[in-house]
């Protein structure tokens, strides 16, 4: 079954790559085609996050101490240094995949399971993360129309096609017992809101229009390391993902 997964996902990735890269010089006007069925789920994600996300994040921040919700924070960056390593390698990053496995290693046991950061105090810096989007991008893969999925929020063509693959890489996907995972997921997924609440106030004018513009601009400056192109014919905020 394992191999037939596998065979699967090579499949729509081979077929997905082609129908991207014909499009990779796409205009400004076509980065958002779907913009009204990307705006129905901005306004059904807003309400989930109004009524669920938030709440549950600004409870998460108010009984975390700041040390424990760093902690928690860390352990879950550990576990995706993985992930790190699996497209470094892929992009050919031989130093990033160097420094990413040492700090799994070293963050895993005398980090306990990474709760620390030592290898930080090592001078072995986190970087920004690698996904396998970041590496289609590499690869030559356009990144497609601009996407809001549901419950996941914004995303690109590009970075859809890429979610089962880091899925894969990911050790919490891997839990065998299926409530047990998706407790861990839903932990995550309302750890990761939280970071997101003192950005709350920077959020002007339309909403839908600064977020796609600021996940947009940001996957630009992950995709290359840094440097920030702006491509996307508009007036974008820096802004920094998801």
């Amino acid at each position: 079954m394992a191999s037939w997964r596998v065979l699967t996902r090579s499949l729509v990735l081979l077929m997905a790559m082609s129908a991207l890269s014909a499009g990779a010089n796409e205009t400004a006007t076509e980065v958002d085609p779907w913009e009204g069925f990307n705006r129905a789920m901005f306004s059904f994600n807003t309400g989930l996050d109004d009524y669920i996300m938030r709440p549950l994040a600004k409870g998460y921040r108010a009984v975390l101490p700041d040390p424990v919700e760093t902690g928690v924070d860390n352990v879950f960056l550990n576990l995706r240094e993985i992930t790190n390593v699996f497209n470094d390698i892929l992009q050919w990053k031989w130093d990033k995949a160097a420094n990413d496995t040492a700090r799994f290693l070293i963050n895993t046991t005398v980090g306990v399971a990474g709760v620390f950061d030592v290898a930080g105090h090592f001078g072995l810096l986190r970087g920004d993360g690698e996904d396998f989007g970041q590496t289609l991008a590499v690869w030559g893969v356009g990144q497609g129309p601009y996407m809001m999925l549901p419950f996941l929020g914004p995303s690109t063509l590009r970075r859809t096609v890429a979610i089962p693959l880091d899925l894969d890489t990911l050790p919490i996907v891997q839990i065998k017992d299926i409530a047990t995972r998706n407790s861990v997921l839903a932990f995550r997924f309302v750890a990761l809101r939280a970071q997101l609440l003192p950005f709350e106030e920077t959020i002007t004018g339309d909403s839908y229009i600064f977020i796609r513009d600021a996940y947009l601009q940001n996957r630009q400056f992950l995709i290359n390391d840094g440097v920030v192109e702006d491509d996307f014919g508009g007036d974008f905020d820096e802004y920094g993902d998801y």
